[in-house]
């Protein structure tokens, strides 16, 4: 049973997304990841090779917004995630000046692209701990 990072870190999320994985077909994963999947974070329109990625974990919502607590099955194609920027100082440093509502990005598995995100709520990104 998954245990929610809120309990872990003692502090909200730093915002939601909704997602979509990419299919197979379109570059994407062959089966969707399971609750506690370690992807990293990338900016539309940046170039990774420049920027690099982000150390932001998604952590899925079910159709109510509440945190999917089994980790045995893969978590839906589409749908919601509360993101965990794991390095306080890059929290300060870049994503409260870059994060905001209708930013799109990207879940990343090294260089590749896994899944599309808009930020739809911005939660705890400006009072979360910045060292």
């Amino acid at each position: 049973m998954w245990i929610p990072y809120q309990e872990i870190r003692r502090h909200p999320a730093d915002f939601r997304v909704k997602y979509r994985f990419y299919s197979e077909n379109e570059g994407g994963r062959k089966v969707t990841p399971f609750q506690g999947y370690r992807s990293d974070f990338s900016y539309h329109g940046d170039d990774t090779s420049i920027t690099g990625i982000f150390a932001i974990h998604p952590e899925f919502e079910d159709d109510h917004g509440e945190i999917i607590l089994d980790n045995t099955s893969p978590v839906p194609t589409e749908g919601t995630a509360r993101m965990w920027i794991l390095f306080p100082q890059m929290r300060k440093e870049v994503h409260t000046k870059r994060m905001e509502l209708g930013v799109l990005g990207y879940f990343m598995e090294g260089a590749r692209k896994v899944a599309v995100v808009e930020v739809i709520e911005i939660v705890g990104l400006h009072s979360n701990p910045t060292s």
